[in-house]
């Protein structure tokens, strides 16, 4: 993404000095802008060319956070490598979890049970709206709105004490295993999603209101940062950031995973491909994760949560294993040696919050990825910064870079 970059002349000031007769004209200036929010700071700065307030050239500068993610992978066992997931969309590790764990159990040919499938979608989709959540707060406080950062994070905040009360830990989840989950919900738990459910709309309506018709949020939104159809399909945007655009790709609609299958939702897109629309398209979704939230909890299936059929892939459950010499064996088998897969390799991707988030696993069995290669949605989504800044005024890239929604946890790998 680092392109070079041209600093001003010396020479610039002397013709600047003698700028042509009836037009005015500046001395082209460096301006290194950012972090533009607490999470961004030391892993992005851009380093911009102003010709006044207008940028004329936009160079992303990633620095460094959770450098060599795939090369880690390479040198431990599967189900070590779930914690680092957590760590790339660090705002829905529960998704990032799943789309893991699905691309290692196609590599094994193992299904997991209906339970299981269903636990994966309830809680991706309860990721995607707390990923929204600060997506949509944040960019209110890009742009001046600072009401709706608090209303968004308490709402956020009641998703995050579900998410302890089903993982026992509130940001970094760990959650999926490769075949099945780390443990069933717990008793009532499905009642109290339901009734976050039911109080979360009408706030997110009273939330939206603040910003959708506000005449400050539009003028800083609207027609800036436009995103083409084509554009957008070259860099390869994902997620809401091309459905913003008016590309109606979903992969939970055109390649269906985890029974998605069965739910009904409608899949937003935009009409102009702007920040305003960026941020329509995530107020739509969180409505639409809701509906599928809804769905889930009213079929719920019974059953077991995990692949009760592959003991050479999961951990068996603790009360056997204080009980049972075989599942003792079993357990420090997987412990010592990893879950065993066959040699092969496979691509999975899923649609997480910021995109589409893609594992490609190469295996020479045992129980240790030969490579493994992660597509994360926010690096390409960034990429586009350089050709969507240039021409702009210096305040709208404080507002395109909100309406992007990104997060360097999967940027610099």
């Amino acid at each position: 993404m680092a392109q070079e970059f041209t600093f001003p002349e010396a020479g610039a000031r002397t013709a600047a000095a003698h700028p042509p007769e009836g037009e005015f004209q500046t001395e082209k200036m460096s301006l290194s802008m950012g972090p533009s929010h607490p999470s961004t700071h030391g892993v992005l700065r851009l380093q911009l060319e102003l010709d006044g307030e207008t940028v004329t050239k936009c160079d992303p500068v990633i620095g460094y956070l959770h450098r060599g993610d795939e090369k880690i992978a390479e040198n431990m066992t599967y189900n070590q490598f779930v914690p680092y997931t957590d760590r790339l969309d660090y705002l829905a590790p529960l998704a990032n979890n799943m789309a893991y764990a699905i691309a290692v159990e196609k590599l094994a040919k193992l299904e997991v049970p209906a339970r299981c499938h269903a636990i994966r979608v309830l809680t991706a989709e309860m990721a995607r709206i707390s990923s929204h959540l600060l997506g949509l707060g944040a960019f209110g406080i890009d742009v001046g709105a600072w009401t709706v950062f608090l209303y968004s994070f308490q709402e956020r905040e009641k998703l995050y004490t579900l998410f302890e009360e089903l993982t026992g830990a509130r940001f970094t989840t760990s959650y999926s295993r490769i075949g099945g989950v780390a443990r069933d919900v717990p008793e009532g738990w499905l009642g109290r999603v339901g009734a976050f459910c039911d109080q979360f709309l009408p706030i997110l309506e009273e939330t939206m209101q603040l910003l959708t018709r506000n005449k400050i949020f539009m003028d800083r939104t609207v027609d800036i940062g436009v995103i083409s159809k084509a554009d957008a399909l070259a860099y390869g945007i994902t997620g809401p950031n091309l459905r913003g655009s008016g590309v109606p790709l979903d992969l939970r609609k055109d390649k269906p995973y985890s029974g998605y299958e069965q739910y009904e939702f409608d899949v937003p897109v935009g009409a102009t491909g702007d920040c305003y629309d960026r941020y329509l398209v995530r107020g739509e979704e969180m409505r639409q994760s809701v509906r599928i939230i809804r769905q889930v909890l009213a079929k719920f299936p019974d059953g077991p949560w995990y692949a009760t059929d592959a003991k050479k892939i999961f951990v068996p459950p603790k009360s056997k294993v204080l009980t049972s010499m075989e599942e003792l064996i079993q357990n420090f088998m997987l412990v010592t040696e990893g879950p065993q897969m066959p040699a092969g390799e496979v691509y999975f991707e899923a649609e997480n919050p910021k995109g589409a988030l893609g594992f490609y696993v190469v295996s020479r069995g045992g129980g240790v990825p030969w490579r493994l290669k992660i597509r994360a949605p926010s690096f390409c989504n960034l990429s586009i910064l350089p050709k969507l800044c240039v021409g702009t005024m210096v305040s709208d890239v404080v507002s395109i870079l909100g309406s992007l929604d990104f997060v360097m946890g999967e940027c610099d790998r």
